[in-house]
Protein backbone atom coordinates (compact mmCIF):
# COMPACT_ATOMS: atom_id res chain seq x y z
CA UNK A 1 0.00 0.00 0.00
CA UNK A 2 0.81 3.17 -0.85
CA UNK A 3 2.16 5.14 2.32
CA UNK A 4 -0.05 8.17 3.33
CA UNK A 5 3.09 10.55 3.14
CA UNK A 6 3.95 9.75 -0.41
CA UNK A 7 -0.13 10.29 -1.61
CA UNK A 8 -0.25 13.77 0.27
CA UNK A 9 3.54 14.64 -1.50
CA UNK A 10 1.97 13.56 -4.71
CA UNK A 11 -1.24 15.57 -3.57
CA UNK A 12 1.29 18.89 -2.99
CA UNK A 13 2.49 19.02 -6.07
CA UNK A 14 -0.80 18.46 -8.32
CA UNK A 15 -1.47 21.83 -6.26
CA UNK A 16 1.29 23.97 -6.57
CA UNK A 17 1.01 23.25 -10.59
CA UNK A 18 -3.12 24.35 -9.80
CA UNK A 19 -1.98 27.60 -8.51
CA UNK A 20 0.54 28.09 -11.55
CA UNK A 21 -2.30 27.41 -13.79
CA UNK A 22 -4.58 29.36 -11.91
CA UNK A 23 -2.52 32.66 -11.92
CA UNK A 24 -1.99 32.14 -15.80
CA UNK A 25 -5.01 31.80 -16.02
CA UNK A 26 -6.18 35.23 -14.01
CA UNK A 27 -3.72 36.62 -15.72
CA UNK A 28 -5.05 36.02 -19.17
CA UNK A 29 -8.72 37.21 -17.43
CA UNK A 30 -7.16 40.48 -16.80
CA UNK A 31 -6.34 40.83 -20.72
CA UNK A 32 -10.29 39.93 -21.68
CA UNK A 33 -11.21 42.87 -19.15
CA UNK A 34 -8.78 45.23 -20.97
CA UNK A 35 -10.48 44.18 -24.02
CA UNK A 36 -13.60 44.70 -22.79
CA UNK A 37 -12.95 47.94 -21.98
CA UNK A 38 -11.60 49.39 -25.00
CA UNK A 39 -14.18 47.98 -26.92
CA UNK A 40 -17.20 48.27 -24.24
CA UNK A 41 -18.60 44.93 -23.98
CA UNK A 42 -19.72 43.64 -20.53
CA UNK A 43 -18.15 41.42 -17.90
CA UNK A 44 -20.80 38.56 -17.88
CA UNK A 45 -21.30 36.25 -20.84
CA UNK A 46 -24.08 34.19 -18.63
CA UNK A 47 -24.50 31.92 -22.06
CA UNK A 48 -20.92 31.17 -22.85
CA UNK A 49 -20.12 30.26 -19.11
CA UNK A 50 -23.34 27.50 -19.47
CA UNK A 51 -21.56 26.17 -22.22
CA UNK A 52 -18.48 26.13 -20.91
CA UNK A 53 -19.57 24.28 -17.82
CA UNK A 54 -21.47 21.60 -20.02
CA UNK A 55 -17.71 21.02 -22.26
CA UNK A 56 -16.13 20.38 -19.09
CA UNK A 57 -18.41 18.34 -17.26
CA UNK A 58 -18.19 15.91 -20.40
CA UNK A 59 -14.90 15.79 -20.03
CA UNK A 60 -14.86 13.65 -16.69
CA UNK A 61 -15.50 10.14 -16.06
CA UNK A 62 -18.01 9.87 -13.43
CA UNK A 63 -21.12 12.00 -12.35
CA UNK A 64 -19.15 13.33 -8.82
CA UNK A 65 -16.38 14.54 -11.21
CA UNK A 66 -18.77 16.44 -13.12
CA UNK A 67 -20.03 18.39 -10.89
CA UNK A 68 -17.22 18.69 -8.93
CA UNK A 69 -15.99 20.21 -11.70
CA UNK A 70 -18.58 22.10 -12.85
CA UNK A 71 -19.04 23.38 -9.14
CA UNK A 72 -15.01 24.21 -8.96
CA UNK A 73 -15.37 26.33 -12.94
CA UNK A 74 -18.55 28.10 -11.60
CA UNK A 75 -16.05 29.56 -8.61
CA UNK A 76 -12.87 30.09 -10.81
CA UNK A 77 -15.44 32.17 -13.25
CA UNK A 78 -16.97 33.87 -10.20
CA UNK A 79 -13.51 35.14 -9.81
CA UNK A 80 -12.52 35.85 -12.66
CA UNK A 81 -15.67 38.30 -13.12
CA UNK A 82 -14.46 40.08 -9.66
CA UNK A 83 -11.33 40.49 -10.77
CA UNK A 84 -12.25 42.47 -14.22
CA UNK A 85 -15.00 44.61 -12.24
CA UNK A 86 -12.23 45.72 -10.28
CA UNK A 87 -10.20 46.37 -13.54
CA UNK A 88 -13.16 48.35 -14.74
CA UNK A 89 -13.53 50.25 -11.78
CA UNK A 90 -10.13 51.30 -11.61
CA UNK A 91 -10.38 52.53 -15.31
CA UNK A 92 -13.15 54.56 -14.24
CA UNK A 93 -15.38 52.46 -16.39
CA UNK A 94 -17.98 51.52 -13.53
CA UNK A 95 -19.82 55.06 -13.63
CA UNK A 96 -21.43 56.51 -10.92
CA UNK A 97 -24.41 55.56 -9.02
CA UNK A 98 -27.28 57.52 -9.49
CA UNK A 99 -27.54 58.91 -6.05
CA UNK A 100 -26.69 62.53 -4.91
CA UNK A 101 -24.13 63.33 -1.74
CA UNK A 102 -25.60 65.46 0.17
CA UNK A 103 -23.88 66.99 3.48
CA UNK A 104 -26.37 66.50 5.61
CA UNK A 105 -30.66 66.53 5.76
CA UNK A 106 -32.70 69.32 6.61
CA UNK A 107 -34.60 67.95 9.61
CA UNK A 108 -35.65 71.74 10.15
CA UNK A 109 -37.49 72.52 7.05
CA UNK A 110 -39.43 69.36 5.82
CA UNK A 111 -42.79 67.89 6.45
CA UNK A 112 -42.72 64.21 8.13
CA UNK A 113 -45.72 61.79 8.31
CA UNK A 114 -45.78 58.50 10.68
CA UNK A 115 -47.81 55.88 10.54
CA UNK A 116 -50.59 55.81 13.37
CA UNK A 117 -51.40 58.70 16.30
CA UNK A 118 -49.99 60.99 18.25
CA UNK A 119 -47.89 58.95 21.14
CA UNK A 120 -46.96 55.99 19.02
CA UNK A 121 -43.53 54.63 18.86
CA UNK A 122 -43.59 55.91 15.22
CA UNK A 123 -44.12 59.40 16.43
CA UNK A 124 -41.99 59.06 19.32
CA UNK A 125 -39.12 58.20 16.90
CA UNK A 126 -40.34 61.05 14.41
CA UNK A 127 -39.24 63.47 17.19
CA UNK A 128 -36.24 62.05 18.18
CA UNK A 129 -34.50 61.89 14.47
CA UNK A 130 -36.33 65.44 13.48
CA UNK A 131 -36.84 67.07 16.94
CA UNK A 132 -39.50 68.32 18.32
CA UNK A 133 -40.13 71.43 16.54
CA UNK A 134 -40.79 68.99 13.51
CA UNK A 135 -43.98 69.98 10.80
CA UNK A 136 -45.59 66.33 11.13
CA UNK A 137 -48.87 64.82 10.33
CA UNK A 138 -49.58 61.01 10.66
CA UNK A 139 -51.42 58.47 8.33
CA UNK A 140 -53.50 55.14 9.05
CA UNK A 141 -51.16 52.98 7.10
CA UNK A 142 -47.57 52.58 5.83
CA UNK A 143 -49.01 52.63 2.39
CA UNK A 144 -50.37 55.93 2.56
CA UNK A 145 -47.19 57.17 4.26
CA UNK A 146 -45.46 55.57 1.25
CA UNK A 147 -48.14 57.63 -1.05
CA UNK A 148 -47.29 60.85 0.47
CA UNK A 149 -43.97 61.02 0.48
CA UNK A 150 -44.28 59.50 -3.52
CA UNK A 151 -46.62 62.49 -4.53
CA UNK A 152 -44.55 65.04 -2.55
CA UNK A 153 -47.63 65.41 0.44
CA UNK A 154 -44.35 64.76 2.90
CA UNK A 155 -41.01 64.78 2.23
CA UNK A 156 -39.74 61.92 4.49
CA UNK A 157 -41.89 58.85 6.59
CA UNK A 158 -40.83 57.14 9.32
CA UNK A 159 -41.81 53.01 8.95
CA UNK A 160 -40.97 50.50 11.10
CA UNK A 161 -38.31 47.81 9.78
CA UNK A 162 -37.71 45.59 12.37
CA UNK A 163 -38.01 44.94 16.35
CA UNK A 164 -35.42 43.04 18.19
CA UNK A 165 -38.04 40.59 19.37
CA UNK A 166 -40.47 40.15 16.93
CA UNK A 167 -38.22 40.22 13.98
CA UNK A 168 -38.76 42.18 10.53
CA UNK A 169 -41.84 43.75 9.72
CA UNK A 170 -42.14 41.85 6.31
CA UNK A 171 -44.30 44.57 4.75
CA UNK A 172 -42.51 47.06 5.30
CA UNK A 173 -39.62 45.26 2.64
CA UNK A 174 -42.41 44.66 -0.15
CA UNK A 175 -43.30 48.62 0.20
CA UNK A 176 -39.49 49.44 0.18
CA UNK A 177 -39.68 47.23 -3.41
CA UNK A 178 -42.51 48.23 -4.85
CA UNK A 179 -42.57 51.97 -4.55
CA UNK A 180 -39.52 54.21 -5.94
CA UNK A 181 -38.50 55.72 -2.28
CA UNK A 182 -35.24 55.59 -0.38
CA UNK A 183 -33.85 55.37 2.99
CA UNK A 184 -31.93 57.86 4.02
CA UNK A 185 -31.62 57.60 7.54
CA UNK A 186 -32.63 55.13 11.09
CA UNK A 187 -33.83 56.00 13.85
CA UNK A 188 -33.66 52.90 17.17
CA UNK A 189 -36.60 52.81 19.79
CA UNK A 190 -36.29 51.38 22.82
CA UNK A 191 -39.73 49.71 23.72
CA UNK A 192 -41.10 49.76 27.05
CA UNK A 193 -45.29 48.72 26.84
CA UNK A 194 -47.54 50.29 29.82
CA UNK A 195 -50.42 49.21 30.35
CA UNK A 196 -52.69 52.09 30.74
CA UNK A 197 -56.03 52.37 31.27
CA UNK A 198 -58.45 55.24 32.46
CA UNK A 199 -57.79 57.98 34.92
CA UNK A 200 -60.36 56.12 37.65
CA UNK A 201 -59.41 52.57 36.69
CA UNK A 202 -57.89 49.79 38.90
CA UNK A 203 -55.80 46.63 38.30
CA UNK A 204 -58.83 45.27 39.20
CA UNK A 205 -61.28 46.70 37.13
CA UNK A 206 -59.56 45.20 33.87
CA UNK A 207 -61.19 42.35 31.67
CA UNK A 208 -60.15 43.74 28.43
CA UNK A 209 -56.85 44.78 26.95
CA UNK A 210 -56.20 46.27 23.33
CA UNK A 211 -53.12 46.91 21.32
CA UNK A 212 -51.23 45.84 18.45
CA UNK A 213 -50.35 42.79 17.54
CA UNK A 214 -46.84 42.62 17.92
CA UNK A 215 -47.29 43.75 21.14
CA UNK A 216 -49.35 41.65 22.44
CA UNK A 217 -47.09 38.72 21.42
CA UNK A 218 -44.33 41.04 23.16
CA UNK A 219 -46.42 40.93 26.52
CA UNK A 220 -47.09 37.36 26.44
CA UNK A 221 -45.45 36.10 29.66
CA UNK A 222 -47.37 38.94 31.54
CA UNK A 223 -51.27 38.40 29.75
CA UNK A 224 -50.37 34.46 30.31
CA UNK A 225 -51.21 34.85 34.00
CA UNK A 226 -53.87 37.26 33.61
CA UNK A 227 -56.14 34.42 32.38
CA UNK A 228 -59.77 36.30 33.16
CA UNK A 229 -58.40 38.76 30.71
CA UNK A 230 -60.19 39.25 26.77
CA UNK A 231 -57.19 40.28 24.45
CA UNK A 232 -58.67 42.33 21.06
CA UNK A 233 -55.85 43.46 18.36
CA UNK A 234 -55.98 47.06 16.71
CA UNK A 235 -53.38 48.64 14.37
CA UNK A 236 -51.43 50.98 16.79
CA UNK A 237 -50.66 50.77 20.64
CA UNK A 238 -51.24 54.47 20.47
CA UNK A 239 -54.53 53.60 18.80
CA UNK A 240 -55.54 51.51 21.31
CA UNK A 241 -54.61 53.99 24.09
CA UNK A 242 -56.70 55.95 22.03
CA UNK A 243 -60.15 53.39 22.41
CA UNK A 244 -59.80 53.47 26.04
CA UNK A 245 -60.35 56.94 26.28
CA UNK A 246 -62.86 57.45 23.86
CA UNK A 247 -64.92 54.57 25.29
CA UNK A 248 -64.52 55.80 28.45
CA UNK A 249 -64.83 52.13 29.97
CA UNK A 250 -62.59 51.37 32.87
CA UNK A 251 -62.88 47.73 32.48
CA UNK A 252 -60.89 48.29 29.00
CA UNK A 253 -56.92 48.70 29.12
CA UNK A 254 -54.39 48.83 26.26
CA UNK A 255 -50.87 48.16 25.95
CA UNK A 256 -49.12 51.70 24.60
CA UNK A 257 -45.79 53.70 25.08
CA UNK A 258 -45.86 55.79 28.01
CA UNK A 259 -45.73 58.44 25.99
CA UNK A 260 -49.64 57.95 24.62
CA UNK A 261 -50.41 57.48 27.92
CA UNK A 262 -49.03 61.03 28.95
CA UNK A 263 -50.81 62.10 26.09
CA UNK A 264 -53.76 61.08 25.73
CA UNK A 265 -54.07 61.55 29.55
CA UNK A 266 -54.49 58.02 30.75
CA UNK A 267 -53.30 56.20 33.72
CA UNK A 268 -50.32 54.12 33.83
CA UNK A 269 -51.54 50.55 35.43
CA UNK A 270 -48.01 48.71 35.55
CA UNK A 271 -44.72 49.93 33.79
CA UNK A 272 -42.76 48.15 31.69
CA UNK A 273 -44.89 44.79 30.83
CA UNK A 274 -42.89 43.27 27.57
CA UNK A 275 -41.06 40.03 28.38
CA UNK A 276 -37.57 41.86 26.78
CA UNK A 277 -36.64 44.63 28.31
CA UNK A 278 -34.16 45.28 25.95
CA UNK A 279 -36.95 45.21 23.53
CA UNK A 280 -36.33 47.75 20.85
CA UNK A 281 -37.48 48.76 16.87
CA UNK A 282 -35.84 50.09 14.90
CA UNK A 283 -37.43 52.86 12.02
CA UNK A 284 -36.11 53.74 8.78
CA UNK A 285 -36.50 57.49 7.51
CA UNK A 286 -37.80 57.49 3.71
CA UNK A 287 -37.78 59.88 0.85
CA UNK A 288 -38.85 60.12 -2.45
CA UNK A 289 -35.10 61.59 -3.29
CA UNK A 290 -32.40 59.50 -4.55
CA UNK A 291 -29.81 61.12 -1.74
CA UNK A 292 -27.51 59.74 0.98
CA UNK A 293 -25.54 62.01 3.82
CA UNK A 294 -22.08 61.69 3.39
CA UNK A 295 -21.02 59.80 6.31
CA UNK A 296 -23.58 57.16 5.49
CA UNK A 297 -22.60 53.99 7.18
CA UNK A 298 -24.77 51.67 5.89
CA UNK A 299 -26.21 50.12 2.38
CA UNK A 300 -29.66 48.73 1.69
CA UNK A 301 -30.30 46.58 -1.65
CA UNK A 302 -33.11 43.93 -3.12
CA UNK A 303 -32.55 42.13 -6.09
CA UNK A 304 -34.35 38.58 -7.55
CA UNK A 305 -31.96 36.02 -8.44
CA UNK A 306 -31.82 33.31 -11.29
CA UNK A 307 -33.62 30.03 -10.34
CA UNK A 308 -29.84 28.24 -10.13
CA UNK A 309 -27.82 26.70 -7.73
CA UNK A 310 -25.25 28.75 -6.35
CA UNK A 311 -26.77 31.75 -7.48
CA UNK A 312 -26.79 33.77 -3.73
CA UNK A 313 -23.77 32.18 -2.92
CA UNK A 314 -22.08 34.33 -6.16
CA UNK A 315 -24.13 37.28 -5.64
CA UNK A 316 -23.01 37.39 -2.07
CA UNK A 317 -19.28 36.56 -2.55
CA UNK A 318 -18.94 40.21 -4.39
CA UNK A 319 -19.40 41.30 -0.34
CA UNK A 320 -17.06 39.03 0.34
CA UNK A 321 -14.06 39.85 -2.36
CA UNK A 322 -14.44 43.55 -1.42
CA UNK A 323 -14.04 43.19 1.95
CA UNK A 324 -17.63 44.46 2.98
CA UNK A 325 -18.89 43.63 6.39
CA UNK A 326 -22.99 42.07 5.83
CA UNK A 327 -25.72 43.22 8.55
CA UNK A 328 -28.76 41.78 7.77
CA UNK A 329 -30.23 39.22 4.92
CA UNK A 330 -34.37 38.91 4.82
CA UNK A 331 -36.29 37.29 1.76
CA UNK A 332 -39.65 37.41 0.70
CA UNK A 333 -41.72 35.28 -1.41
CA UNK A 334 -42.64 36.96 -5.08
CA UNK A 335 -46.29 37.42 -5.48
CA UNK A 336 -47.40 34.82 -8.21
CA UNK A 337 -43.92 32.84 -8.58
CA UNK A 338 -43.67 29.77 -6.70
CA UNK A 339 -40.70 29.50 -4.45
CA UNK A 340 -39.08 32.17 -5.52
CA UNK A 341 -37.75 35.55 -3.72
CA UNK A 342 -36.88 39.01 -3.50
CA UNK A 343 -33.56 39.21 -1.37
CA UNK A 344 -33.22 42.30 0.92
CA UNK A 345 -29.21 42.70 2.27
CA UNK A 346 -27.48 45.45 4.55
CA UNK A 347 -23.99 45.78 4.54
CA UNK A 348 -21.70 48.61 5.78
CA UNK A 349 -20.39 51.23 3.53
CA UNK A 350 -20.68 54.54 1.36
CA UNK A 351 -21.66 54.70 -1.79
CA UNK A 352 -18.62 56.79 -2.62
CA UNK A 353 -16.46 53.89 -1.53
CA UNK A 354 -15.00 52.35 -4.29
CA UNK A 355 -15.79 48.77 -2.64
CA UNK A 356 -18.88 49.75 -2.27
CA UNK A 357 -18.77 50.23 -6.00
CA UNK A 358 -17.61 47.39 -7.04
CA UNK A 359 -19.74 45.02 -4.97
CA UNK A 360 -22.67 46.74 -6.44
CA UNK A 361 -21.85 46.66 -9.81
CA UNK A 362 -20.89 43.16 -9.78
CA UNK A 363 -24.41 42.03 -8.00
CA UNK A 364 -26.05 44.44 -11.07
CA UNK A 365 -24.51 43.05 -13.60
CA UNK A 366 -25.78 38.95 -12.22
CA UNK A 367 -29.11 40.07 -10.60
CA UNK A 368 -32.24 40.20 -11.80
CA UNK A 369 -34.30 43.64 -10.90
CA UNK A 370 -31.59 44.98 -8.53
CA UNK A 371 -31.99 48.19 -6.41
CA UNK A 372 -30.58 50.28 -4.43
CA UNK A 373 -33.02 51.04 -1.15
CA UNK A 374 -30.46 53.78 0.55
CA UNK A 375 -27.13 54.10 2.38
CA UNK A 376 -27.56 56.51 5.53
Amino acid sequence: MTDLLELRDKIDVIDREMVRLFEERMEICRQVAEYKIANGKKVLDRERELQKLEVLGALTHTDFNRHGVQELFQQIMSMSRKLQYQLLAAEGVSGSLPFTRIEKIDREHCRVVYQGVEGAYSHQATLAYFGEGVNVFHMSSWRECMEAIKEGMADYAVLPIENSSAGEVSDMYDLLEEYENYIVGEQIIKIQHALVGLPDAEMADIKTVYSHPQALMQCAGYLAKKTDWSQVSLGNTAMAAVKVLQDGDKTQAAIASEAAAVFHGLKILEMPINDNRFNSTRFIVVTNRRMYEQDAKKVSICFELPHTSGSLYNILSHIIYNDLNMCKIESRPIPDRNWEYHFFVDFEGNLNDSSVKNAIRGIMEEAVNFKILGNY
